[in-house]
């Protein structure tokens, strides 16, 4: 029988990398718990408006959900002071990688991005027959220079995840406002600022003023993250009218499922929440980082709810067997390198002694 065969530029990627459930971890290797702290979700948890507002939703389920998001537009357009016709509501921000990719990357175009980042993009370019030209980062972050060099007449997009995933790094208001600048206004910039709620820097560029000067700039946000709603997909983009009206015509009619829709409008509601998580996320960054200072290991400085680190001694295939999951990674320079998303103290101190025994193991 023949083979049904696939694109080719679906056959070169990979699937995303799925880890295995803390249920057959335990199983696996006979432990009592399993520390999950792989995937940058908010330990702690979601506002508890959230789930006052699922509540109400579940009365109308058998209702298709509105498929022009309509009330949480309207709250983020109040929340941001920024016209209603600039957003557009998707399943998780990675969906607007998709739909951006699907409406403007054609065969032969090419889209510039950092060599280690949300591997998305890449993915998303791929699949449309694009190519995706990536650079290296300098010292964790985006080498903006090296991207601008990389842009030529097949350029069609440019990402810049910022804080960068997963590192966990930013680049200087300064340097990015004018890189921003100076890209060519038929090409797309597109700032992934999932984890910008977590920022404490005062050189992050504040991107949303400059929406009105550049029609080509793209800003992605998401209610995954800070908000604890990553298990309902909502994400957003702000950018110009122009291309909400583009991508409306390539997303599927019903892309945000209705409880999703009452929960982020409900979640939008509780900043308090939100300055919580913040803070309290501040408050474990200062003591993971300290105390991994105090090993022999090196990180980079994070503005987001992981950190990003990497060492000589290769230990992170053997953290999971001691209960604790994190993200491993390739990172040129280092025999071993993993994403470890922050937990509540408990959790934090737990990992911090785990990595602590290994590294003594391996030094020996």
């Amino acid at each position: 029988m023949a083979k049904i065969q696939t694109k080719s530029a679906v056959e070169k990627i990979a699937s995303y990398p799925l880890g295995t459930s803390p249920q057959e971890i335990k199983e696996k290797f006979n432990l009592k718990a399993v520390r999950k702290m792989s995937d940058n979700e908010n330990v702690y948890g979601c506002s508890a408006e959230v789930k006052e507002g699922i509540s109400k939703a579940m009365n109308s389920l058998n209702y298709y959900p509105d498929g022009t998001v309509s009330l949480l537009i309207r709250k983020l357009a109040e929340f941001y002071n920024v016209s209603e016709d600039k957003f557009l509501v998707s399943n998780g921000s990675e969906e607007l990688i998709r739909l951006l990719t699907r409406a403007y990357i054609t065969p032969g175009d090419e889209a510039v991005m950092a060599e280690i980042t949300f591997p998305r993009y890449e993915t998303n370019v791929a699949i449309e027959g694009g190519k995706p030209v990536t650079v290296p980062l300098k010292n964790g972050k985006h080498d903006l220079d090296a991207m601008y060099r990389k842009i030529n007449h097949k350029t069609k997009m440019v990402f810049i995840c910022n804080p960068n995933n997963p590192t966990g790094t930013i680049v200087g208001k300064e340097e990015l406002n004018c890189f921003i600048e100076n890209i060519p206004p038929n090409i797309l910039i597109i700032l992934d600022e999932a984890y910008y709620e977590y920022v404490r820097s005062k050189d992050y560029l504040d991107s949303l003023p400059l929406l009105a000067k550049y029609p080509n700039l793209i800003v992605l946000r998401t209610f995954s993250k800070i908000y604890g709603l990553a298990g309902l997909r909502v994400g957003y983009g702000l950018m110009d009218s122009e291309i909400v009206k583009q991508l409306h015509k390539v997303k599927d009619v019903f892309n945000v499922n209705h409880l999703a829709q009452a929960a982020a409008a409900a979640a939008l509601n509780d900043q308090a929440f939100v300055k919580e998580c913040a803070e309290k996320n501040a408050a474990e960054m200062e003591f993971v980082c300290q105390k991994l200072k105090e090993l022999p290991i090196g990180f980079f400085p994070s503005q987001t709810n992981f950190v990003c680190v990497f060492s000589q001694y290769p230990i992170a295939e053997n953290l999971i067997s001691h209960g604790l999951v994190v993200r491993q990674m390739k990172l040129n320079g280092y025999k071993d390198a993993f994403r470890m998303t922050l937990g509540i103290r408990k959790d934090n101190e737990a990992a911090i002694k785990v990595i602590s025994k290994l590294l003594k193991e391996k030094a020996v």
